[in-house]
């Protein structure tokens, strides 16, 4: 055997056939494309043609099974006829949808105390802005009164509204600056508009720090004058301080909700509550160290208790041999020490009725 003859014997060449022992034509294939690895060539006139190899078709029985690859057949459906009973549609409700909404978002509405709410305001002037954030320091009794006695109608910093509104009662922040037109109408304007007007913080009732301005600073350098609102319209209530404490801005709040709407008993508790504060507006825009002074302890009626020393808010004063002794360089005249001081004024209303006044206080928030 030659070397020719073991080359066509590995590639499985063949020689072509002579015409008479040609085989006859294969019967056409149907196009179906097997592997190439289970495709054998033929011979066609020296040309390789591709036919298609039958392919065995295991015994099912014999046949691996992947278990990875088997899907869990599926359970058929049960017919209704199988379970015996007839399947209705649902009814269609007698309402409409729109009607069913509606009664749910009446459902779902917060329940409110059946009481009528006093309309109060906050106007802020020329100020830090320390009695707001007071105000907002009581927290929870602060949701109290919104949800059940007061209601916002004016803030420039929680309400949405750009002109003062008709309102009972204006917390007025800040002194006012005569330089400041738009001030000075908006002030004039609460007067008009409110049936309370209360001077809240030492900056509306007595001027506090803004006395000491004399214009230049970088933002509005031609503002230079600013005084506290009695020098322009009639204040009814006088909150002082540097800021107020919460739970006097509080107080007052309820105060003012009892004697514009509660009961005979309860206005006049609340009338003796207001009364100290009321005759503090009526005393006139001054009130410092000095007035603590020339009224309290030149007249022999200080009984160094330090409760002037323990209001100031700059420590200008401090007690020296008993007795208090200011500082007029660190006083920024915000009134805190005049109106704590038990001497500067008396009033035998809040004293007798002290008891009555702490338990109407306490009630009501609760």
């Amino acid at each position: 055997m030659g070397l020719l003859s073991k080359l066509k014997e590995i590639f499985g060449r063949k020689e072509p056939p002579t015409p008479e022992k040609a085989a006859p034509a294969p019967e056409p294939v149907a196009a179906v494309s097997a592997p190439r690895s289970e495709q054998m060539p033929s011979e066609d006139k020296g040309s390789v043609k591709w036919v298609k190899k039958p392919v065995p078709i295991p015994d099912p029985a014999t046949a691996p099974v992947k278990e990875a690859r088997q899907r869990p057949a599926e359970k058929p459906a049960r017919a209704a006829e199988t379970v015996g009973t007839t399947v209705e549609p649902a009814p269609r409700p007698d309402v409409k949808p729109s009607e069913i909404m509606e009664n749910k978002v009446e459902k779902t509405k917060e329940e409110k105390p059946v009481v009528e709410k006093i309309t109060v305001g906050h106007v802020h002037l020329s100020g830090c802005t320390g009695c707001l954030v007071s105000f907002a320091d009581n927290y929870e009794g602060l949701f109290k009164i919104l949800d059940n006695y007061v209601d916002l109608v004016y803030a420039l910093t929680l309400v949405d509204v750009r002109h003062v509104p008709e309102m009972d009662v204006a917390l007025v922040e800040g002194s006012v600056c005569l330089q400041d037109k738009s001030s000075v109408e908006e002030i004039k304007e609460t007067r008009e508009k409110a049936k309370i007007v209360v001077a809240l913080g030492g900056c509306a009732a007595y001027g506090n720090i803004t006395r000491f301005c004399r214009g230049g600073q970088w933002n509005q350098p031609q503002m230079e004058s600013f005084v506290p609102i009695g020098e322009l319209i009639d204040v009814d209530v006088v909150i002082p301080g540097c800021a107020p404490t919460p739970q006097q801005i509080r107080n007052v709040a309820i105060m003012a909700y009892l004697l514009l709407r509660g009961t005979d008993e309860q206005k006049e508790l609340a009338t003796a509550y207001l009364k100290p504060l009321m005759d503090l507006a009526k005393r006139g825009d001054e009130a410092c160290g000095c007035d603590l002074m020339y009224d309290v302890i030149n007249q022999g009626l200080c009984m160094g208790c330090g409760s002037c020393a323990a209001a100031c808010p700059v420590r200008a004063i401090t007690i020296e041999y008993g007795k208090p002794n200011v500082d007029r360089d660190l006083c920024i005249k915000c009134g805190a020490c005049y109106a704590q001081c038990p001497r500067s004024f008396f009033n035998f209303d809040v004293m007798n009725e002290f008891e009555g006044i702490t338990e109407l206080i306490k009630s009501v928030m609760e």
